[in-house]
């Protein structure tokens, strides 16, 4: 009984991890835990009404997917945005997100292609209806469905657990407008036609160039505004 008893609370214990973590994230990368605030162990405890065990559980998870940062004898603080770290995600971009389209005109199934085009036709009613182009995540996400059809897991991983959040962060907080809409859409069209035609390096073409353009967009964005991120509105 004793040992089932702990199984029973160690299950408990991961389930409200896992919820705080959630709600953390969500909170982190919508904006409603500000960018480079300090996070007190002791007050989220409360607050959530759990005890510092689940809750550094979750914060160890936030610190995995870099929206926090811990620092000994000083404590956590979610991670601060800045230009020099927005531009140096992008470069790194460039390169996963290519790769990744490569594999994914070689490995998507047939079907996996039908269903994104038809993500595609959604996102398009969204563009026409709200006139912006941010995407949910997951499965919602364009870039992240193709990585999820590169099948290559030691990709999947460095994106989608390592960086993906963090990418959101930046998306979420500075990209719900663009002058770059009807444009990132039509690249997005162009990348899965290759995919569908089994074109692997046009495909790795495409994205990369895509993500490179939307980079250097936002360069010439930051240096017209001199560094105010409130202004910087992009297909992030």
């Amino acid at each position: 009984m004793k040992l089932e008893s702990l199984q029973k609370a160690q299950i408990e214990a991961e389930t409200i991890a896992d919820q705080v973590f959630k709600k953390l994230q969500k909170a982190i990368v919508e904006g409603s835990v500000p960018a480079g605030s300090k996070i007190s162990e002791p007050t989220l405890a409360k607050e959530f009404g759990i005890s510092r065990g689940p809750l550094r559980e979750a914060l160890s998870r936030l610190e995995a997917c870099h929206l926090i940062e811990r620092t000994p004898n000083v404590g956590a603080r979610v991670v601060s945005l800045s230009h020099q770290h927005l531009i140096e995600i992008y470069h790194i971009r460039e390169s996963l997100e290519g790769l990744a389209a490569k594999l994914a005109a070689q490995y998507m199934s047939d079907v996996e292609i039908n269903e994104l085009e038809k993500l595609l036709q959604q996102h398009q009613e969204h563009i026409e209806k709200d006139k912006n182009y941010f995407q949910k995540e997951g499965d919602m996400d364009f870039h992240f469905r193709i990585f999820q059809g590169s099948q290559n897991a030691t990709l999947i991983n460095m994106y989608c657990n390592d960086l993906y959040h963090l990418i959101r962060l930046y998306r979420c907080q500075f990209g719900m407008v663009s002058k770059r809409v009807n444009r990132a859409f039509f690249e997005h069209q162009q990348i899965v036609d290759a995919i569908r035609q089994r074109d692997g390096e046009l495909a790795q073409f495409l994205m990369s160039r895509h993500i490179r353009t939307s980079r250097k967009n936002v360069e010439a964005m930051l240096g017209d505004q001199s560094g105010n991120f409130s202004t910087l509105k992009q297909e992030i």
